[in-house]
């Protein structure tokens, strides 16, 4: 059987590792190295980190934090921002990544999804997308629609069948992070999750919203997420009580059953 992943997400600016609310209102959490090194002492099971304004400022993304952080950890580290070409994705593995993550890039140039699963298997390839419910139409059955930029920018986009077309280029994992829900601690929208979950068979990451372990029980439950996103609820300065991977690890296995990779003794 396999284990239901636990993944701290960074969002890196200038070094540091800060939270947003519905992609605004960043605070800052702290260096991203000490941070990073807690989350791997506590035994998270993978890292995700993101250059948020790699894109916005149109440069590449930081190698030199990516080179730290990597040092830092030794369990799964995927990487994005910024990541316009072959030559880009190259970089990122070379300084410690072991997966590429692509979210606006993704979109608008979805051939680079399938360069990178030509070169390096499309188990490197890891597609994010921003998704926000609006009114249902022709276009957008799902009512759900991609946004990119920094969901600053809405594609017109149906979020399932964004899904669909990037699994079919290549994408080995998916991640659904709702704008709606972001930063929130209200829980996942599982509505969306469960509906991109259903049409593709690549495994799907769960992301914005969690807050308590009782969310990310239920999108694995209720939406079969294979991992769930949990930052706020590690690190968050707006989380009122925050929590320990081993507590939230503890909780899964004991309370609902689900099978999680067990913490290790020191």
């Amino acid at each position: 059987m396999l284990t239901t992943r636990l993944i701290a997400c960074l969002d890196v600016v200038e070094g540091n590792v800060t939270k947003a609310r519905r992609f605004e209102d960043n605070i800052v959490v702290g260096d991203v190295e000490t941070v990073v090194a807690g989350l791997y002492q506590q035994q998270i099971d993978e890292v995700i980190f993101y250059d948020i304004l790699a894109s916005a400022q149109n440069r590449r993304i930081d190698l030199e934090t990516v080179e730290r952080v990597a040092s830092r950890v030794f369990i799964p580290l995927t990487v994005g921002g910024g990541i316009k070409s072959l030559e880009d994705m190259h970089l990122v593995l070379d300084a410690g990544a072991e997966k590429i993550s692509m979210d606006s890039m993704a979109v608008k140039n979805p051939e680079l999804i399938t360069q990178g699963a030509n070169e390096f298997g499309r188990q490197c390839i890891v597609v994010s997308m921003q998704v926000k419910r609006v009114v249902p139409t022709a276009a957008i059955p799902s009512g759900y629609e991609v946004a990119i930029n920094g969901a600053r920018v809405f594609t017109g986009m149906d979020a399932v069948e964004w899904a669909r077309k990037a699994e079919a280029m290549g994408a080995g994992e998916i991640v659904v992070n709702s704008i709606d829900q972001d930063g929130t601690h209200q829980g996942y929208d599982l509505t969306i999750t469960k509906a991109i979950t259903d049409a593709v068979r690549v495994p799907v990451i769960a992301s914005g919203g969690a807050g308590t372990v009782a969310h990310i029980a239920a999108a694995v439950q209720e939406a079969d997420v294979s991992a769930a996103i949990v930052s706020s609820i590690l690190y968050s300065p707006r989380m009122e009580k925050l929590t320990t991977v081993a507590e939230l690890k503890a909780e899964l296995a004991h309370d609902y059953g689900i099978h999680v990779r067990p913490i290790v003794a020191a």
